[in-house]
């Protein structure tokens, strides 16, 4: 294996996992920004206040997001694993 099929991989795990995490990183961030907002407009200063809509949030991104994200590393498993086969000993 060359340096540069290396370094393909590595892109492509790297891809493989911005595609798997960032709708449940963006997710929590938007209702992360909203409720904090929410808290500078009305004064309300509980710090707890954020993580059960966040949590509520992430879940329900979790659930809905869940087949595209078993595919995508399903498929890049097997890519892997392909690659792994194919290498001579």
């Amino acid at each position: 294996m060359t340096g540069g099929e290396v370094l393909d991989i590595g892109r492509e795990g790297v891809w493989t996992m911005i595609l798997v995490a960032g709708p449940v990183m963006i997710v929590g961030l938007v209702v992360g920004v909203v409720i904090a907002l929410f808290q500078a407009l009305t004064q309300i200063q509980e710090m707890t206040l954020v993580f059960v809509p966040k949590i509520l949030a992430i879940f329900f991104t979790l659930m809905l997001t869940m087949p595209f994200m078993g595919q995508l590393l399903a498929t890049f498993t097997a890519r892997i694993g392909e690659l792994i086969l194919v290498q001579p000993t």
